[in-house]
């Protein structure tokens, strides 16, 4: 079964696949060589035009309700654990774990917990590799704050664009409930993520580990 295409997909895959039709007809209009090299444009317009479909996809998910747990936002691979401060939201240390996106991976990113997004901030930054970790305090980023159902906890989840990358897509305003597992962002083309767990929370995953975002558990929360 062919999964679901992200609406953010829609424009591309048309542009693309327009390009690649016009290319088509104008080799019909020309002759010899040129007639040859349009229909190889036309050829390479087809395949990126599937490629497109294959990077939107949007593949329904089944995420089993827990509040003792934090999935991963994000499908991709973990590239870095560690304790740092996060300055903006939770003010204070946390335990972050980058995930990295590559442009097969499913870009749809969902919330690792269920409550309300209490904080956002955006910013514009720049594009180096989402792989190096100044990444994270410098490209363009979004950085969601979420205060868990029972407001016992605060996480935070930054959505981090890479080299290729040059959007991030929110779907939430501030004070809109999430549910475990719901869609909440897109970030267009290779990026990364990164999950702020609470400074206690048990990390289950290790560096080189594949997560699949609203499926695989990447903390497990002191207390629960």
């Amino acid at each position: 079964m062919i999964p679901p295409i992200a609406k953010e997909g829609f424009p591309i895959i048309g542009t693309v696949f327009g390009v690649a039709l016009a290319f088509g007809l104008l080799s019909f209009a020309t002759g010899g060589a040129a007639a040859q090299v349009l229909r190889t444009c036309a050829l390479l317009g087809i395949l990126a035009g599937a490629f497109c479909c294959y990077f939107f996809r949007d593949p329904e998910r089944m995420t089993v309700p827990d509040s003792a747990v934090l999935y991963a936002p994000a499908d991709g691979t973990i590239i870095d654990i560690r304790q740092i401060d996060e300055p903006h939201y939770l003010k204070g240390p946390s335990m972050r774990v980058s995930i990295f996106m590559s442009v097969f991976n499913v870009h749809v990113n969902r919330a690792p917990c269920s409550g309300t997004i209490e904080f956002l901030h955006y910013n514009p930054g720049r594009f180096i590799s989402a792989f190096k970790d100044k990444a994270s305090d410098e490209n363009e980023s979004m950085l969601a704050g979420i205060k868990c159902m029972d407001g016992s906890e605060r996480i935070a989840v930054k959505f981090i664009a890479g080299l290729i990358a040059r959007r991030i897509v929110f779907y939430k305003k501030l004070q809109d409930p999430v549910r475990q597992g719901e869609r909440i962002n897109m970030i267009r083309f290779g990026s990364r993520v990164d999950l702020f767990c609470p400074p206690d929370a048990h990390i289950i995953v290790k560096r080189g580990d594949r997560v699949t975002a609203g499926v695989s558990v990447i903390a497990k929360l002191s207390g629960r």
